[in-house]
């Protein structure tokens, strides 16, 4: 039986098949080699803002200005790229190898192969500069230097050298040649495994294939092929030695990224804090405007009063400039109040990078509140020691040390390394008559040769330990006290941050405290303001006062307002204050951390 014939259609979706799965080998096979994706500089402001407009006025709720800050504030966009920097920190130090900028002091494991051609056999008979074997290596020139011991590179690296040459060689002696000028063909291709290991040590492979043609009469085999094959491992016993160690860069990178987000939050709190003052200085600006708007108006009908009266006989003429003198300061300290509401739209517009030509509405009023229930001194110390993200900061900064300073502690040990090498040889090729009898079993091509190797026909071992110990070992010790001592700075430090959110807390509680009884006592005295202004109004009116007596009313009124505007604004920020030093500031207007790192919150 047949198989049924495909159709175009099968066939097509066969190739498409075939095309996404070498697209998406593809991808994965090149995606470490590829510019990774980096978040671009904003470039303006937020399209929000635009929404608050209407009628020309930028229309704001507390929210809204919160919203707009967190969206659009230039300082807190440059901390939002921390979070990301610590999590590509995290991948490089999961990668292993010197903190960045220091270069390694690694050395490269290799092998020569000998024993194949003319030269070869000269560098086996010990004649040449080379050996058996060689193994290390080193870099030098490398100024600057690391406090303490250095993580192995952990990624993995496939290292491949092709080399294609053709050399000619005068040769005097003509014995071991039987030519006086040498000539060869040679392909060399080498490759090289390496992988770092966490515990402090290297492992390699390392393939070698060497092919030969030259034109000396005496080889025995002629073109020949000497491949080997290389499996080394070289690891610290004592200095360098343990994950604990080695993998301290790699703990340390994964609380950063916690302390990233914690200074992150640190500075939205801040900002936000900010914000919530700097638009309750302008919504008491606002309100003084319209007790000193509500003074003008007052002023200019007493004006008009007094002019009216003066028409009629029932006052004299020397009473019109003392009206005109008061509606005069009243409209200067009108004009005083507006300005002072300019310049809070401008300090508010520019916390959320405004470029909005445009007047502000405050949306929302200070309210002082029956009560504050506040908790004990004692609760409030606890609750701020968990919340605020300067606390969890130095926490995260504290285990860091404690971490880092593993790596002062481990180079007081001596240097103890063991290595051990293993390789395997092969040899082959085509037997030429001038060369003499060559020995059947390497008689072949490369195949034959990679036979041998695996077979261990010809097989080789080396160890080695390397013992080493500084006799003074100062350096290592001054670079252990050094760090102990810094911890110990860090710890006291601590200590007194503490003591300090102590004391911050406490002139916070007493300061809203003293906020609370001073809006109490102005607006009580404003009370009794209006009572003596609604009195003297009515004595003024009965003929019974003197436009003096009403001028010093009006007057003491305006400031009582005014100074009931400025209480409630101080208890106000006093209560923001408290929140700050607590670290509530966030949760007391309805913001996340996720959000502000977003950059966007919801309406």
């Amino acid at each position: 039986m047949q198989p049924a014939p495909q159709g175009k259609f099968g066939a097509g979706w066969t190739w498409i098949v075939i095309f996404l799965l070498s697209h998406t080998a593809h991808a994965q096979i090149t995606a470490p080699y590829r510019v990774p994706a980096i978040p671009p500089v904003p470039s303006g402001n937020n399209t929000h803002t635009g929404e608050l407009v209407r009628a020309g006025k930028l229309y704001l709720s507390l929210q809204d200005a919160i919203r707009l800050a967190i969206e659009n504030n230039l300082n807190l966009e440059s901390y939002r790229y921390g979070p990301i920097l610590a999590e590509w920190a995290l991948r490089r130090a999961e990668a292993g190898g010197p903190v960045r900028g220091v270069p390694s002091a690694s050395a490269q494991v290799s092998s020569v192969n000998s024993g194949v051609g003319v030269n070869g056999t000269t560098a086996s008979a010990g004649l040449g500069g080379g050996g058996g074997s060689n193994n290390g290596g080193g870099n030098g020139g490398a100024a600057i230097q690391q406090i303490g011991a250095i993580t192995p590179n952990l990624d993995p690296i496939l290292q491949n050298t092709s080399t294609f040459s053709h050399q000619s060689q005068p040769l005097a002696n003509t014995v071991l040649s039987g030519t006086s000028a040498l000539v060869q063909d040679s392909r060399t291709y080498s490759t090289v495994y390496q992988q770092g290991l966490l515990s402090g040590g290297v492992f390699q492979i390392k393939a070698y294939e060497q092919g030969l043609r030259e034109n000396a009469a005496s080889d025995a085999l002629n073109p020949a092929y000497g491949p080997h094959a290389d499996i080394v491992i070289r690891h610290s016993l004592l200095q360098g030695f343990g994950t604990r160690l080695n993998g301290r860069s790699i703990r340390i990178a994964a609380l950063d990224i916690e302390g990233s987000k914690e200074r992150f939050r640190s500075q939205t709190l801040d900002l936000v804090a900010q914000v919530v003052h700097l638009y309750w200085n302008l919504v008491a600006a606002v309100d003084t405007v319209q007790v000193r708007e509500s003074a003008v108006s007052v002023a200019r009908k007493f004006l008009e009063d007094t002019r009216a009266r003066i028409q009629i006989g029932a006052l004299a003429r020397i009473e019109l400039p003392r009206a005109e003198a008061e509606l005069a300061s009243r409209e200067q300290d009108l004009v005083v109040a507006r300005g002072a509401v300019q310049q809070g739209e401008i300090a508010l517009k520019a916390a959320f990078a405004s470029d909005i030509d445009a007047g502000i509405v405050v949306l929302d009023r200070m309210e002082v509140p029956e009560a504050d229930d506040l908790p004990p001194l004692r609760e409030l110390v606890a609750s701020a020691m968990k919340q605020r993200p300067d606390v969890a900061s130095d926490s995260l900064r504290d285990k860091e040390a404690q971490i880092s300073a593993i790596g002062t502690e481990n180079p007081l040990l001596p240097t103890l390394q063991v290595g051990a090498q293993t390789y395997n040889r092969g040899v082959a090729g085509t037997p030429q008559a001038s060369g003499g009898a060559a020995n059947p079993y390497f008689v072949g091509g490369l195949g034959t040769a990679a036979a041998q190797i695996l077979r261990r026909n010809f097989p080789s071992e080396s160890a080695s330990v390397t013992f080493s110990v500084p006799l003074n070992n100062r350096q290592a010790q001054a670079d252990y006290g050094v760090e102990q001592l810094q911890m110990r700075q860090s710890q006291i430090k601590g200590r007194r941050d503490a003591n300090q959110i102590l004391v911050d807390i406490s002139n916070q509680v007493i300061a809203l405290r003293q906020a609370r009884a001073r809006h109490a006592t102005a607006r009580r005295a404003r009370e009794l303001q209006e009572q003596l202004l609604e009195a003297e109004q009515q004595k003024f009116a009965f003929g019974k006062s003197a436009v003096t007596g009403l001028i010093v009313a009006q007057r003491a009124l305006a400031g009582a307002q005014a100074a009931e505007i400025g209480a409630q604004s101080a208890y106000t920020h006093a209560r923001v204050s408290l929140d700050q030093v607590l670290g509530e500031t966030l949760e007391k207007n309805h913001v996340t951390v996720d959000e502000a790192l977003s950059g966007a919150r919801p309406r």
